[in-house]
């Protein structure tokens, strides 16, 4: 939401100005990150107190509802594609040669071992509609001035959070930390963002962190290596079929 507007609105209607302009920021957050489509590559770690492994892989979105992941390595993972169209998600084995749609119920399970879930590809966008949004505070982190913004869950939204809270930076929108809570209040996990670059046509934290609060030295790090967030992709491209053949 642009500042002048911002501004008008929170003089001509108090609170609810303020409610607005919470996920006016959230919303744009979660764009800066995804853009309207794009095509990046990225590496990640998985960190156990007594493992470690990493992969790297490929990915496509266009918009919120669809979004493709191609897993390039390590050679036993090599080929893996995940699918995601609207709400729905697949997964392409191929060494079994064939695709196995999650259900509902492998939503909330960790995706390839990480402490990332299958939901959390899926529900991009689900901090923006599922949740309502409220500036808390504001705090300095790595030098950037933040928004800190607490998200209660809608009545009905199927969420597993109990309470999201959010630290967005003020000037360029990227969000720097996040801490997940259930519904008794309890911290399940932290997640953190660092190493701002620019990255195609924006600046954007390149290295995210989400660290389970109750295991100690459980934690996977994400690093985006490249992005380009003008890709042309098709609806089309999001397919069953497609999974076969990305590369």
């Amino acid at each position: 939401m642009p500042c002048l507007l911002a501004c008008l609105l929170a003089v001509g209607s108090g609170l609810r100005a303020q409610e607005v302009d919470a996920r006016g920021i959230v919303r744009r957050a979660n764009e800066l990150a995804r853009g309207l489509n794009s095509q990046t590559t990225a590496s990640m770690t998985i960190e156990r107190p007594d493992w470690s492994r990493e992969m790297t892989m490929k990915s496509w979105s266009l918009g919120t509802d669809y979004y493709m992941i191609l897993i390039t390595a390590p050679a036993r993972d090599k080929g893996q594609v995940f699918l995601k169209r609207e709400n729905d998600m697949w997964n392409w084995v191929p060494r079994v040669q064939r695709s196995v749609k999650i259900p509902p119920s492998m939503m909330n399970q960790s995706w390839m071992g990480s402490d990332l879930t299958n939901n959390d590809l899926v529900r991009i966008d689900s901090l923006v509609i599922d949740y309502t949004q409220e500036i808390i505070g504001a705090e300095t982190i790595e030098g950037y001035e933040t928004y800190q913004i607490e998200l209660i869950p809608l009545p009905e939204a199927p969420v597993v959070w109990g309470k999201v809270v959010l630290w967005i930076a003020k000037e360029d929108y990227f969000m720097l930390r996040a801490e997940y809570y259930d519904e008794d209040g309890e911290l399940i996990n932290r997640q953190s963002a660092s190493d701002v670059k620019m990255m195609d046509d924006r600046e954007i934290p390149t290295r995210m962190v989400m660290e389970d609060a109750k295991k100690p030295g459980h934690r996977t790090v994400m690093v985006t290596e490249t992005a380009n967030f003008s890709y042309e992709v098709e609806a089309s491209f999001f397919s069953q079929q497609q999974m076969r053949n990305v590369r």
